[in-house]
């Protein structure tokens, strides 16, 4: 027998789950939340319901909303069960549900009027957004915000009907400003270097060009914290939602799985006011960066180095990628020998336990995280998470055979056929001109590198090139599986 969830099932479910310990009449809203994913629902809202469940901090309920048509399926999937969410944690050793009940409304996609309602509510004092590390509208040779952009040009030539977050954001700072209200602080929640910086420069950017004068006040005004987060949650499918209600009875559209690991580092920037999320574990810190280089480099920069080879090996999960031999050793050598030797210090953390922790996180056999997630829009992922590792270690001198490898792999992926010959689907926002780009480089590895947008310097840089090339005429010569051993004998 399953039960669906409600509010009204609550009661009942509490016997299989974790479940609020405050009702919903508790709540006020405090919190805009734009991109309403799986990793919100695992990371901000987790903290806020665990806040919550002490009696604290219960004036910063969320309130949902999304920018794109499809956010509509997610609005219609929670509203159904009353805003509620499963997170389901698993172990290794172990399993268990939550209940979450931090979010109160979504606000439709597309309704302007709405979100301006709700924008100009005194009561929402923090706009936060997850919109994917390629929503940020950044040039990804140079990482500044591109104002060329066609979703951009648009909301400048229409800032009372904005298409994008950013848009959005900045109508509602100026309605407020117009009314005589506090802004509210912006907080990204994506894994960018300096997101708050990133944001501040894609709202404030975007006020630019409509009047230079909104974008001085915006820099003047607003607070942008920097954060970093690390949830690592898998996208959900029927797989998901089968093992929900088989194993514990519950009737979730919309489960969430993720390990049990969770940090939140944040810059205490919140001049309207923020929830006490130093009570449930958050972080803060004067300078973010450091944990976020961390991150960034060792742990998105890992998921990268696994991806490929698995996904040119017709692998599917991420923890079967870490039990095959030579994408485990290849992963500890790419990190130990290029990656670790120059990410800078970290107060109070040694970086070799950081990395051994993230290789176990990554073993995790109950997750269910595939490597077809890990390898989406790489177009936006390498220029973040891989080249600035190669950019640093050619500044120092040293050798960059393997991040130039974890870029020749992606090339080769991009080709859009496995090792076997099995067909990769598209998996990047700009999957035709990769495909096109990595067949031509077949035969010339350099013409991947004729991609300045994305590789900037590097594809100037004669070392780069080389280890480049070689790299890539090896998978093509010889094979994922024979290239990895050449790289991890040092003969590559």
């Amino acid at each position: 027998m399953t039960t669906p969830l409600r509010l009204s099932t609550l009661s009942s479910l509490s016997a299989v789950a974790a479940t609020p310990s405050y009702r919903r009449e508790d709540l006020t809203p405090g919190i805009v939340h734009i991109g309403v994913g799986n990793f919100h629902r695992a990371h901000q809202a987790v903290y806020l319901d665990a806040l919550f469940g002490k009696g604290l901090s219960r004036d910063f309920a969320l309130v949902g909303a999304g920018v794109r048509p499809a956010d509509a399926r997610m609005r219609d999937t929670l509203k159904a069960q009353d805003y509620l969410t499963s997170v389901v944690e698993q172990e290794a050793d172990h399993s268990g549900v939550r209940i979450t009940g931090a979010m109160v409304d979504f606000i439709e996609p597309g309704n302007v009027a709405s979100m301006m309602s709700w924008l100009t509510d005194p009561r929402i004092r923090i706009v936060s957004l997850t919109v994917t590390e390629g929503g940020y509208y950044i040039d990804p040779a140079t990482q500044a915000f591109d104002p060329a952009q066609p979703d951009i040009v648009h909301d400048a030539a229409h800032p009372d009907a904005p298409k994008t977050a950013f848009g959005l954001i900045l109508a509602g700072l100026r309605r407020r400003r117009d009314l005589g209200l506090a802004p509210f602080t912006v907080m990204s929640c994506d894994n960018l270097p300096g997101n708050g910086h990133v944001t501040e420069n894609a709202v404030a950017g975007l006020a630019d060009l409509i009047d230079p004068a909104l974008g001085g006040w915006v820099r003047s005004s607003v607070a942008f914290p920097n954060g970093m987060v690390d949830r690592i949650t898998p996208a959900t499918t029927d797989r998901e939602r089968t093992l929900l209600r088989d194993t514990w009875g519950i009737e979730d559209g919309w489960p969430v799985f993720c390990e049990g690991f969770t940090q939140w580092v944040l810059e205490d920037k919140f001049p309207a006011g923020r929830p006490a999320l130093e009570q449930v574990g958050v972080q803060f810190v004067d300078d973010v960066s450091p944990f976020e280089l961390m991150k960034i480099r060792i742990l998105n920069g890992g998921h990268a180095s696994i991806a490929y080879p698995g996904g040119l090996l017709d692998i599917h999960y991420v923890h079967e990628a870490m039990e095959h031999p030579l994408i485990r050793a290849f992963l500890d050598k790419v990190e130990r020998d290029e990656i670790l030797p120059i990410v800078p210090p970290v107060p109070d953390t040694n970086l070799n336990n950081y990395y051994a922790l993230i290789a176990q996180r990554f073993s995790n056999p109950k997750i269910g995280d595939t490597i077809a997630r890990l390898c989406l829009d790489g177009s936006n992922r390498q220029p973040k998470f891989i080249l600035p590792s190669a950019a640093d270690r050619l500044k120092a001198g040293e050798s960059v055979t393997g991040l130039a490898l974890v870029s020749a792999l992606w090339a080769r992926y991009c080709y859009g056929e496995s090792d076997s010959g099995k067909l990769i689907p598209p998996n990047d926002p700009n999957w035709d001109r990769l495909t096109a780009q990595a067949k031509k480089a077949r035969a010339n590895p350099a013409a991947w590198l004729e991609m300045t947008d994305i590789f900037g310097t590097l594809s100037a840089d004669p070392r780069y090139v080389a280890a480049f090339t070689t790299a890539l005429a090896a998978l093509w010569a010889d094979g994922t599986a024979a290239t990895l051993k050449r790289y991890i004998a040092g003969t590559l």
